[in-house]
């Protein structure tokens, strides 16, 4: 074994000196740490991440969307709403994949189950695809809150070759690893699978392509949503539900900007039109349509 001198050992007190004044001046190039989330006072966060760190971001203020404005979907917002409701009262209940036609209300409802439930101890956390890989540590950091944490995954859908769904199957129900009763998982997809379907993925258990036992690829793909213990699905709104949707909107600005609501056949023609130049009929087009509609009266006062 090396010996040190007494005089190796001398030196030690100016190497500490040396490395603490390296550190001082190191200090201030460093980004800050963000302040920890006051849950009492914050509903919602981002989890955020840089090349130094992770952290939670507050979101002070969030969409008022309430649960009355999600319309034209009764059937699957009365399901949301049962299950997190017993989520909240500390009862069982299931993660929820709500998947379907894009917007008809699915990531809407996330927004007003927030309002319906932050007094009852509802908190959301938004994770984004590139960030899954951090679940465990996100949970790391709610699990001994004493609130009810949704981690909230907006537009999730993943290809043959991404590796961050495997994350996301072992924080849904994998392994040893078991989830706090304080923290549920809810996603929105236009993919009812997160998976990308092909045509060959019906054909039966043989050599597609390159993949032997394709049977068991197919497998693969239906198994991370079936992991989510409620499926919600959305369907495309009827024109009757589409009309009803932009009136409810102009409606609600004309009141908080204090006009007139308007509703006759000229403004439901160019609501017809709206949808029939975007190609598509939904409820974010009629609220996009009542916005332009407002938006246009005020400008013209």
């Amino acid at each position: 074994m090396k010996s040190f001198s007494v005089k190796s050992f001398g030196l030690l007190p100016r190497l500490v000196e040396k490395l603490d004044r390296l550190l001082d001046r190191l200090d201030p190039l460093l980004p800050l740490r963000p302040a920890p989330v006051d849950w009492a006072r914050i509903p919602a966060a981002f989890w955020r991440r840089d090349a130094y760190h992770a952290w939670l971001e507050a979101v002070p203020v969030t969409p008022a969307n309430n649960l009355d404005d999600v319309l034209g979907v009764d059937r699957q917002k009365t399901q949301v709403v049962k299950n997190t409701e017993q989520f909240v009262r500390g009862l069982p209940a299931n993660n929820v994949l709500l998947s379907g036609s894009r917007g008809t209300g699915k990531s809407s409802l996330i927004q007003a189950l927030l309002n319906e439930f932050r007094d009852d101890g509802l908190r959301v956390i938004q994770v984004d695809k590139s960030d899954l890989a951090d679940l465990l540590h996100i949970v790391a950091a709610v699990q001994d809150q004493p609130y009810r944490f949704i981690l909230f995954c907006d537009d999730l859908s993943f290809d043959d070759k991404d590796e961050a769904y495997k994350a996301l199957k072992s924080a849904l129900d994998g392994g040893v690893y078991c989830p706090p009763d304080n923290i549920l998982i809810y996603a929105t997809s236009n993919r009812r699978h997160l998976m990308p379907d092909y045509h060959s993925d019906s054909e039966g258990s043989h050599v597609v392509e390159t993949e032997v036992h394709h049977a068991e690829a197919v497998e693969e793909k239906v198994s991370l949503s079936d992991r989510f213990g409620l499926w919600i699905t959305f369907y495309p709104l009827s024109q009757d539900m589409y009309l009803e949707i932009a009136q409810h909107w102009l409606r609600q600005l004309a009141r908080r900007h204090g006009i007139v609501h308007e509703w006759d056949d000229e403004v439901r023609l160019l609501c017809v039109r709206w949808a029939g130049n975007r190609g598509n009929r939904s409820g974010r087009t009629a609220y996009q349509f009542a916005r332009h509609w407002i938006g246009q009266r005020l400008l013209t006062r």
